[in-house]
């Protein structure tokens, strides 16, 4: 039923009557329409659950286009970005647009199912500020990052999931939690992807998150293992255009001690738990995609 969101999200975008956005909106690529598809598994394929979906997609796409700018990112799934096409103000407006029809479409649905996506959408955007600021120093601080993610990246997943039970009357909290588990898990393998996979997989160059002055989990973790001494130069490494041989240094100690594994079993147990909420609910085919979650390679 992903075709039909697809010709739904058409319909929002149409129903703007301009053709510059239906232009623009055409460029950008769809993906995998993860929250789409959690939303149709959870509450089946009404016409009321597709609109969720539609809605949830097109926020989404919104906050890949803002975000694309605050990261002045050129590339999205391998190829060349809105904002590197077109410039930032191009694709910010087209972020707003898209954000603004998604809030007006809300109101056509219930105001339970827009209170839980607004309220998501407002974390998504303190998560970005968070990353901002994050980025500044090097962040230690394992509490801080969970709670940065959780809101850039979790609490829309964890929106579409407790938006998709609220329709047919499902124990929303339960849901909401699994959203919740495979957001964050969601972002930690991404975060791991970064330093595991090589740059023509990636469709950007590897190590980019350190680069960019990210501090994630693992580079976390490699902070808590290492001596005074090269937690000295791991600092002095963040945010910097590396050297081979510093690029060399980072995944040495990475392998050293372990941490790629540890990073990835903090992300397996947070879906361990979801597939066993969701098994308790006889909801076997999102434990499929929670599973499919911490299995990819990209």
């Amino acid at each position: 039923m992903l075709e039909a969101v697809e010709r739904q999200i058409g319909h929002f975008v149409a129903d703007l009557d301009d053709k510059t956005t239906t232009l623009l909106y055409a460029k950008l690529p769809a993906g995998k329409r993860l929250r789409a598809k959690l939303i149709l598994k959870i509450a089946g394929n009404s016409l009321q659950a597709i609109k969720v979906a539609a809605i949830v997609e097109l926020i989404h796409a919104a906050s890949l286009l803002h975000d694309d700018v605050i990261d002045d990112a050129f590339t999205r799934r391998n190829k060349p970005s809105l904002n590197a096409i077109y410039g930032n103000k191009t694709a910010i407006m087209l972020g707003d647009i898209l954000y603004s029809k998604g809030f007006f479409e809300l109101n056509n649905i219930s105001a339970k199912v827009a209170k839980i996506v607004s309220n998501a959408v407002t974390q998504l955007s303190l998560g970005e500020l968070a990353d901002v600021e994050l980025s500044k120093n090097f962040n230690p601080n394992k509490e801080l990052y969970l709670k940065m993610i959780y809101q850039k990246t979790a609490s829309l997943m964890e929106a579409a999931a407790g938006a998709g039970a609220n329709l047919v009357g499902k124990d929303e909290d339960a849901y909401m939690r699994y959203g919740r588990n495979l957001g964050i898990a969601f972002q930690m393998i991404d975060d791991i992807l970064d330093i595991t996979q090589d740059s023509a997989t990636l469709g950007k160059p590897a190590l980019h998150d350190f680069k960019e002055g990210k501090t994630t989990l693992p580079y976390i973790y490699l902070y808590e293992a290492l001596d005074s001494e090269d937690k000295a130069k791991l600092i002095s490494l963040h945010g910097k255009t590396l050297k081979q041989d510093e690029e060399a240094w980072i995944k040495s100690k990475f392998q050293e001690y372990n941490i790629i594994q540890q990073s990835y079993q903090e992300a397996k147990e947070l879906v361990q738990e979801a597939i066993e909420l969701m098994s308790a609910k006889g909801e076997e085919s999102l434990s499929a995609i929670a599973m499919a979650m911490i299995e990819r390679d990209f």
